[in-house]
C-alpha cells in the first residue's frame, strides 16, 4: 500500500492554526473532538491542539501501511526514531516517527471494523 493520503498540524494554538489555514486555503476545520482533534475538509486532514502533549508542534505526512507495528519496527532499523508510540484510536492505529535527519511522518491503517 504505502499511500501518502492524510496530512496533520500539531500545535497548541489551535485556534490561531484554525483561522491561518482556513483564511489562507479556505480549508473548513471542524469542531475540536474530546481529544482535542479537528477534522480539516472532512477528512483530507487534522489539526491536533498539542497543549496536553506539552505543546508540540509539526505538520506532517501520513502513510497508510498494512501493520503499524511492523513499519516501526522496520523503520526504526533504518535509523528513525519513534516520537509518539503506537496508538490504537478505536477505528485506526498510528504512530509518529522521526527520519533520520528528524523530519516527523505518520504511519497509519484503518481496522477492520469486524
Amino acid at each position: 500500500m504505502a499511500t501518502v493520503n492524510y496530512f496533520e498540524i500539531g500545535t497548541p494554538h489551535a485556534e490561531e492554526a484554525r483561522r491561518f489555514y482556513g483564511g489562507l486555503f479556505g480549508w473548513a476545520v471542524g469542531e475540536p473532538s474530546p481529544q482535542d482533534y479537528r477534522m480539516v475538509d472532512g477528512d483530507r486532514g487534522g489539526l491536533w491542539d498539542t497543549t496536553s502533549l506539552g505543546g508540540g508542534t509539526w505538520a506532517i505526512f501520513y502513510v497508510q501501511v498494512d501493520d503499524v507495528a511492523a513499519t516501526v519496527r522496520q523503520a526504526e532499523s533504518l535509523g528513525a526514531t519513534v516520537a509518539v508510540p503506537l496508538v490504537d484510536g478505536g477505528a485506526i492505529e498510528f504512530a509518529h516517527l522521526l527520519d533520520p535527519d528528524g523530519n516527523r511522518f505518520g504511519v497509519w491503517r484503518p481496522k477492520d471494523a469486524s
